[in-house]
Formats: structure tokens, sequence, C-alpha cells
């Protein structure tokens, strides 16, 4: 158990950080697969899915969730997805 109040409150920061964090990716993952899903299907709503897959792919590349270059691979992949389906 740590002793200076910096140690202290570091820990309910870092706590706080990965709470969100972690509801970030977990949101990320649902979207990924829901557009996997889609794509499955072949459905037509797979086109416009994508685009708010990948604003959240940004947005946690962005808050160093992820870092850039994971966001980059995942957006080319689920883009390679979606043109071999179609």
């Amino acid at each position: 158990m740590p002793r200076r109040k910096t140690s202290l409150k570091s820990n309910r920061v870092s706590k706080r950080k990965h709470t969100r964090n972690l509801k970030v990716k977990l949101q990320l993952k649902k979207s990924i697969k829901k557009f996997q899903e889609l794509v499955a299907k072949k459905d037509a709503e797979a086109k416009a899915f994508i685009s708010k897959v990948f604003s959240q792919l940004d947005k946690a590349a962005k808050k160093n969730i992820i870092t850039k270059a994971t966001a980059n691979r995942r957006k080319s992949r689920l883009n390679k997805h979606l043109s071999k389906s179609a």
C-alpha cells in the first residue's frame, strides 16, 4: 500500500483511466463485431457503418488508448473485408 499522498492519487487516477480505456476498447470491439456480421450477411448497411467504426478507431488512437498504427492497420483490414464481400 502506498504511503505518500502523490502515490495514492496516482493509483486513483490510473484506476479511473483504466476503466475509461476499458470502456472505449469494449465499445470498439462491439462495433467491429457488428460490422463483421453485416459484412457476412452482405448487408448494404455495412458501407454506412464502416465510417462509424473508423471514427471510433481514430478517436481511440487520438486518446492514446490504442496506437495510431494499430488503428490504421485495423481500418485497412476492415476495408479489405468490405471490398472482398462486395
